[in-house]
């Protein structure tokens, strides 16, 4: 089987929550996800996490910084390992732009998130307990709009 690798983009907004999807598609039905996807062929991690979020939201992210990664292996035997990618609310106004994989957008607390989550934030939130004061502390997150240039 081969390890697929997906890039998970964490955007906070000005209150430091998160953006998060629910999840219409098979593979992860009804939990709450990240924007993000699989990387493609050449593409970087940071270009992926502005497509993806582009392609689903609508949303321009115009900085991103590198975060954690997770190694995950799912019911259905899939192999994913996930880099996840960090960026700053850019303004707008989340859109579900695909209607056949994601329900709805919308924001929460790091600490209040809602359930049920996606097999790899679950797994990021296990392995990286003080993972917004380590993040702030790295990129600046809790001083909104630092991230950008």
């Amino acid at each position: 089987m081969i390890v697929k690798v997906g890039v998970g983009v964490m955007i906070f907004n000005e209150h430091q929550q998160v953006l998060l999807g629910k999840r219409l598609g098979k593979h992860g039905y009804g939990t709450r996800a990240f924007p993000g996807g699989h990387l493609e062929y050449k593409e970087s991690p940071f270009d992926c996490a502005v497509r993806e979020t582009r392609e689903e939201t609508g949303l321009i992210l115009n900085y991103v910084n590198q975060g954690p990664w997770t190694n995950d292996v799912f019911d259905d035997g899939s192999h994913y390992l996930t880099l996840f990618m960090l960026a700053n609310h850019p303004g707008g106004i989340p859109r579900v732009l695909e209607p056949d994989k994601c329900e709805k957008w919308e924001w929460f607390d790091w600490n209040d998130l809602p359930a049920p989550l996606f097999r790899t934030i679950i797994t990021l939130k296990s392995n990286h307990t003080d993972l917004i004061k380590s993040l702030k502390a790295k990129a600046h997150i809790g001083n909104y709009g630092s991230m950008l240039p």
